[in-house]
């Protein structure tokens, strides 16, 4: 087959226009063409009244390799070439040998992943995930937006899914991927019930509701292949002897023996964090960046962004991508930007707030919603690996006593916030946050540095996006979980902890990924490993 990228269409192009256009760059006859499949959908918005669809095709033809051959030697086309293999390969599968069975803690979509391909790869893994199954979760995570009561260990943050199920499910990733483990995510959700769409275009998302059957059809797909799901099982302590790990310790009393463990515990786990340190694993304090959420009608982001074209069925819900350098040397930009969606309470610890964004498939709420986040450096919070964990729960706390005491998040008007004076009511735009928002002024709630950061650039990000500074938008308080604040340093060689023989950090809560699909191409990564080290150890 042939790969033919960059082919353009208008955004209104008839359907027949795509082969067309498919028939005039390969300068063939429609009989030799057999057939094509769109890989990749994207668009290019920058022209407002001209908006351009972008595809990537796979052809089947008739003497491929001679035509191939004329196209890129003879008349010298470059956005013409074979199509790469992008299939899925394991690297090993399990013999029938006896060998202690490979554990995976966390089951958010690294340790699902990783989990998934030890599975298929015949390992039987065991998962302990210390949160509930995903519909339980569900109910639980209610419970705070609805009644305020928080459960500790089944929340936005803990629980089957891992923080993505409660976000907007996006599934794009700005990592290298040589291997294209990312497609092999995208093919496993398709399996288990997602949109195929999302096997093509440029931005997909599923949404909460979707993900949630589908992480029941991923469990018992792994459960099917011999593995084991155990929920609210939390490791408690690590049995590791002159630097190999030798097994977990469960709920403070079940020991489990293995000697090979896939860390995938979430950004949020700092128990887990301190019990790492405590025993000696190597971690490091690493950036992460703090600030709010910001809602605005997604009316004027649609307008802004797409022009008469704003409510087009193929671009949806506008998105955008914000970055601003300001002058006391801090970067601000957008993060976790969610089309169509809501602000939720995210913590995961009492007294405290925390915010993060979500939407539904459909991204048809009234509101954009978007962090708008500082970066800060272990030189903000130096001394100890675990100062940014501290620095965390200080802000989260003062937002809670900001918001009242009752989970009800500290806000702000955003035309407030630029003038620096406490809002005391609301304007055009409704909060989505639930269970709901106190007015204040939110100077109280972040460090100075970051209150004049998030001031200077919300004006430049209007430059960008028309109506960005509306007066009557809103800020939430606070967002402090864009990633984990620490690494659990890894060999580059094996990808085992850099002191501790046996364990495997890995996703977002060691360091080495960001979003959904970053992770669970993380999970697939460690999982190789491992099963290449099992082989090694037991097979040959």
């Amino acid at each position: 087959m042939l790969r033919l990228t960059d082919i353009q269409l208008p955004l209104d192009h008839a359907e027949q226009d795509l082969k067309l256009a498919i028939l005039k760059r390969l300068t063939v006859k429609e009989t030799d063409l057999i057939a094509f499949t769109v890989f990749k959908r994207s668009y290019d918005a920058r022209k407002k009244n001209a908006i351009v669809l972008i595809y990537t095709v796979d052809v089947e033809v008739r003497d491929d390799e001679a035509l191939l051959f004329q196209l890129k030697t003879v008349q010298g086309q470059s956005k013409v070439g074979k199509t790469p293999d992008t299939s899925y390969h394991f690297v090993t599968h399990a013999k029938d040998v006896t060998h202690p069975r490979p554990v995976v803690v966390g089951f958010g979509p690294c340790g699902l992943f990783a989990a998934l391909i030890l599975a298929q790869m015949g390992f039987k893994p065991i998962v302990l995930e210390r949160g509930k199954e995903v519909r339980e979760r569900t109910k639980d995570t209610w419970d705070l937006w609805r009644k305020r009561q928080l459960h500790s260990e089944s929340n936005v943050q803990f629980g089957e899914g891992g923080a993505g199920t409660f976000s907007d499910g996006k599934l794009y990733s700005q990592v290298k991927d040589p291997k294209h483990y990312g497609r092999k995510v995208l093919t496993e959700f398709v399996l288990a019930g997602a949109p195929e769409e999302i096997m093509y275009v440029s931005k997909p998302h599923i949404g909460t509701f979707r993900l949630v059957k589908m992480i029941e059809e991923m469990r018992a797909n792994i459960i099917a292949l011999g593995g084991e799901i155990r929920f609210s099982q939390k490791v408690t302590d690590f049995d590791i002897q002159n630097g190999e790990l030798r097994g977990l310790t469960v709920n403070e009393h079940e020991k489990i023996e293995t000697d090979h463990v896939v860390l995938a515990i979430g950004h949020s786990a700092r128990d887990t964090f301190e019990l790492i340190h405590a025993k000696g694993i190597y971690i490091e304090a690493k950036p992460f960046s703090i600030g709010f959420r910001i809602e605005h009608p997604q009316s004027i982001i649609d307008k802004a962004r797409f022009g008469p074209n704003a409510g087009n069925k193929i671009l949806g819900a506008a998105d955008y991508k914000l970055v601003h350098h300001t002058s006391n040397n801090r970067s601000v930009y957008s993060f976790c930007m969610c089309p169509g969606g809501t602000v939720v309470a995210a913590t995961s610890e009492e007294g405290r707030v925390v915010t993060n964004g979500m939407s539904q498939y459909s991204r048809n709420e009234r509101n954009a919603n978007s962090a708008i986040v500082v970066g800060i450096t272990p030189e903000d919070y130096p001394g100890h690996p675990l100062a940014g964990v501290a620095l965390q729960r200080q802000l989260e706390r003062t937002a809670f006593e900001v918001g009242g005491g009752t989970y009800n998040a500290p806000g702000q008007l955003i035309g407030d916030f630029l003038a620096n004076r406490a809002s005391i009511n609301l304007g055009s735009v409704t909060p989505s946050y639930k269970p709901g928002i106190t007015l204040c002024n939110l100077a109280d709630t972040l460090p100075a540095f970051a209150i004049a950061a998030i001031r200077e650039a919300i004006p430049q990000f209007d430059k960008q996006i028309k109506g960005f500074a509306l007066s009557d938008g809103i800020l939430t308080g606070v967002e402090t979980r864009t990633s984990s604040p620490i690494c659990i340093r890894r060999k580059d060689e094996n990808l085992q902890s850099i002191n501790t023989i046996g364990l495997y950090p890995a996703g977002e809560g060691a360091g080495y990924a960001g979003g959904i699909l970053s992770a669970a191409i993380d999970g697939i990564k460690v999982a190789e490993a491992l099963a290449l080290s099992i082989h090694k150890k037991y097979f040959t």
